[in-house]
């Protein structure tokens, strides 16, 4: 008993080779004591040791020999056991078998241990057979038994297992919070997190969150070969990070740990996972390129094999299979493979059924039937907000999009090929700045949140002031960025409510509300950039340059505005300035091309892609004099423009603390308005703000603002007591009608999932603000004041923030730090 102990332990914390020798001494003890029970009860922990070590023939060998020598709880406990290496094997009726006949057995007998066990593994048979009902149910009843007996340990394997339930039932906000609750109890046990990090890995790519969930993975990594991991369970792991690396456009590195893992599998005789790996291992090769005949061989055998072996895995080969045929002008080989995958387009989960409506549009443009491209893609695109609709989270819902790009992508290629303006624009509105469109969570309600938010600030604020004292930081820096975690893994637990139903955008309603204004809505097909006028009745189509070009020439714009914010008095901004007449022009070519000659007298309404959002549009040439504006999406101004204006005229002015004027402009701006709360000094808390925030006319706030482009949603400004972040803002009932920022760089959005952008901004509009003047780049806080006291004077006057942000701009053409900094806002939305 000591010896099989022994071997249990190092078998279990990855000394597999030694926790063999172990259960093979115990053995001959067994026998040497003629204890037939003993002896049957090591053959099971050795037959598992030895699949461990990848020798899954003599593995199975050894329950058999367990087998004959035992019946009763005894032999329910071996097969619960064997059922644990058929279900490794990829063999899961036989371990769907061997778990309920443990089940009835040992539950008959009244161990509690054994049958809680068993019902793990019943459920997780179950999970693979696609029953996930009674996958659950199984979990919670193992559950419900480890709690009894006080097994802490073993109950956290049926609690992620739930987790994994939730996943492949599409319900990823549960999936997270299951995943979280296990959290703590691994780091009070002290036990390795291997399993949770692979689980974690399959959530986060699910959640379009690839970037996070390599990182998982290669923490996982480091910590298997630091404790000598199971090679089964390193197997497994090279795997996920394949995928992980798939997905965050990393081929070389999926193909390497594919390999990896394909081997291992090969080793240990697991016929499914090496099936698995095989169609991960092609579809890397696939990415890094190029295609060829071979390949296409060898996509072919990934299918008919993951196919016979019934694995949902299949889908995917026989897209990878279909791509390939597809770009070596072999279709008639591809319509097989996308004809299997489309019969998946109407059951399964979400995301399953958003694959399948991808290879019905790809069947369809195969065989050129645009139409039954267009309505799969738009079939694919409306089962995936169904999808978003259950997130909560503005980060998910964002990241969400990406598993719809490419049926976005299909339509759009086509409209803009078939030179279909108003088909073009009905296609990119579809696809464009969704989160905006949906209703959003507010998480006020969350104590947990707001608990971890209202610390996050208290440290974030001592960790500014031992920086400044040159103090050592290190563990508030720790401390932070462990809120910074507790802040975003609550905020992605958040259930979405479901209750939406998609407004159908209409080019002809725009153009109604459109005016005398122009709108131009740029849209990016594989890198051409197209440019959409809608005005006076009409809507054209202009091919102008390449995106590259543009993000480059606005780079170059961007460096020479931040170095003319940050010039002394005096100083010769000469070369700022040469750098901006070449941006100019530069960026208009590429942006708008043919399309500049076609803008008409009137305002002009930019709808960038979500890349070209940081663009500073006033050094354009054509738009230097005229009323300008962004917005998201034509959807998203339109929503703005319409959205009413609150009955009393309430102004709200607030500064933070550190600013180079201290907040000058605040009082000048003050004596401007009747009905007006002023906040500052202890006064300017994040929660007095936010309060007075709340359904404010028009809100003005000067403070020090920090874009995170790692953490959008961690971009925030500097008030007394802290950062007041985007996650503070969401929990506003009521936005403001209008905000002026006048702080560094808030207008900050970041790209996320398709085309989608995280910050401040897309938190706000969809709360009620209407319009938002804020900067592209750090701002010259002196040369702000009299610009801010000059731009609320025009908004006193009536003028929307479009309109005054030009005629102060024009008035200030004769000083070019003060033009570069008006240079520097922009105006969002309609009000």
């Amino acid at each position: 008993m000591a010896h099989q102990a022994a071997g249990i332990v190092l078998r279990d914390c990855g000394d597999v080779e030694a926790g063999v020798r172990e259960l093979r001494q115990a053995l001959r003890q067994a026998r040497r004591a003629g204890s037939a029970e003993r002896e049957t009860d090591v053959l099971a922990g050795l037959g598992v040791a030895l699949f461990f070590a990848g020798r899954t023939a003599a593995g199975l060998a050894a329950f058999e020999a367990a087998l004959r020598r035992s019946s009763g709880v005894l032999a329910a406990q071996v097969q619960y056991r064997r059922g644990i290496l058929f279900f490794r094997l990829g063999r899961f009726p036989a371990a769907l078998e061997d778990a309920r006949h443990a089940v009835v057995v040992l539950r008959r007998a009244g161990d509690t241990l054994w049958t809680a066990r068993a019902l793990n593994l019943r459920a997780t048979a179950y999970l693979r057979l696609g029953s996930t009902s009674r996958a659950d149910a199984d979990y919670v009843s193992a559950i419900g038994l480890y709690a009894t007996i006080g097994q802490e340990l073993e109950a956290l394997d049926p609690l992620l297992n739930r987790a994994l339930t939730a996943h492949v039932s599409g319900d990823l906000p549960a999936a997270l919070a299951y995943l979280d609750a296990a959290t703590p109890s691994y780091q009070r046990l002290n036990v390795p997190t291997i399993t949770l990090r692979v689980i974690r890995c399959a959530v986060l790519l699910a959640a379009g969150l690839a970037g996070d969930a390599l990182a998982e993975a290669e923490a996982a990594l480091g910590e298997i070969e630091q404790i000598h991991g199971h090679l089964t369970e390193k197997a497994d792991l090279l795997l996920m990070a394949a995928s992980c690396a798939l997905a965050a456009a990393q081929p070389q590195a999926a193909l390497d740990w594919t390999r990896a893992a394909y081997r291992l599998f090969r080793t240990q005789r697991r016929s499914w996972q090496q099936a698995l790996a095989a169609r991960v291992l092609i579809e890397a090769r696939y990415k890094a390129g190029p295609v060829s005949a071979s390949l296409l061989r060898e996509a072919n055998r990934a299918a008919a094999r993951l196919d016979e072996l019934g694995s949902s895995d299949a889908a995917q080969a026989h897209l990878l299979a279909g791509r390939v045929a597809l770009e070596l002008g072999r279709r008639d080989d591809a319509e097989p493979h996308l004809a299997a995958l489309a019969r998946t387009r109407r059951r399964g989960p979400a995301l399953s059924r958003v694959s399948g409506w991808l290879g019905e549009a790809l069947r369809a443009e195969a065989a050129g039937r645009p139409a039954g491209m267009l309505a799969a893609c738009k079939r694919g695109l409306d089962v995936l907000d169904e999808h978003r609709l259950a997130l909560g989270a503005s980060e998910l819902r964002a990241q969400a999009t990406v598993h719809g790009a490419e049926l976005a992508a299909l339509a759009q290629q086509h409209a803009a090929q078939a030179g279909r303006p108003r088909l073009l624009l009905t296609w990119s509105e579809r696809w464009r700045a969704t989160a905006y469109a949906v209703p959003p969570v507010r998480p006020s309600a969350d104590a947990e949140l707001n608990a971890s938010l209202a610390a996050l600030r208290a440290v974030t604020r001592g960790l500014d002031e031992a920086r400044s004292q040159g103090s050592p930081s290190a563990s508030m820096q720790k401390e932070q960025q462990r809120l910074e975690s507790e802040v975003r893994a609550s905020a992605l637990r958040a259930q979405g409510d479901g209750q939406w139903t998609r407004t159908p955008f209409s080019p002809a309603d725009l153009l109604d509300e459109l005016g005398p204004a122009q709108l131009i809505e740029i849209v990016d097909v594989d890198g051409s950039l197209h440019v959409l006028v809608c005005g006076q009745g009409k809507v054209r189509q202009f091919a102008a340059g390449q995106a590259r070009d543009a993000l480059k020439a606005a780079d170059f714009a961007r460096f020479a505005l931040r170095r003319m914010a940050r010039s002394r008095p005096g100083a010769d901004p000469a070369s700022a300035l040469a750098v901006l007449d070449q941006a100019g022009p530069a960026l208009q070519d590429a942006l708008l091309g043919p399309a500049v000659r076609h803008l008409g007298d009137g305002p002009v309404i930019i709808v960038p892609t979500g890349k070209l959002h940081p663009i500073p549009w006033a050094i354009l040439p054509a738009l230097q004099d005229r009323v300008t504006s962004v917005a998201p999406s034509a959807a998203a101004w339109m929503r703005a423009h319409r959205a009413p204006e609150p009955r009393h005229r309430h102004v709200v002015l607030a500064h933070g603390p550190g600013l180079a004027s201290g907040g000058a402009e605040v009082p000048d701006v003050a004596k401007l308005y009747d009905d007006v709360t002023v906040l500052d000094g202890a006064a300017a808390t994040a929660d007095q703000v936010l309060s007075a925030l709340n359904g404010a006319w028009l809100a003005h706030i000067a403070a020090h603002g920090i874009f995170r482009a790692d953490s959008p949603l961690f971009s925030s400004l500097r008030m007394h007591d802290g950062p007041l972040t985007v996650y503070d803002f969401e929990r506003l009932d009521r936005a403001p009608y209008r905000l002026v920022l006048s702080s560094c760089e808030r207008a900050g959005l970041a790209p996320a999932g398709a085309n989608e952008l995280l910050g401040l901004v897309s938190s706000l509009l969809p709360l009620g603000t209407a319009g938002i003047i804020a900067g592209l780049v750090p701002l010259n806080d002196q040369a702000l004041v009299p610009l801010m006291v000059d731009l609320h004077g025009h908004l006193r006057a009536g003028q929307t923030l479009a309109e005054s942000l030009y005629r102060v701009r024009r008035a200030l053409k004769d000083d070019p730090v003060q033009y570069a900094t008006a240079a520097s806002l922009v105006a969002l939305g309609a009000a």
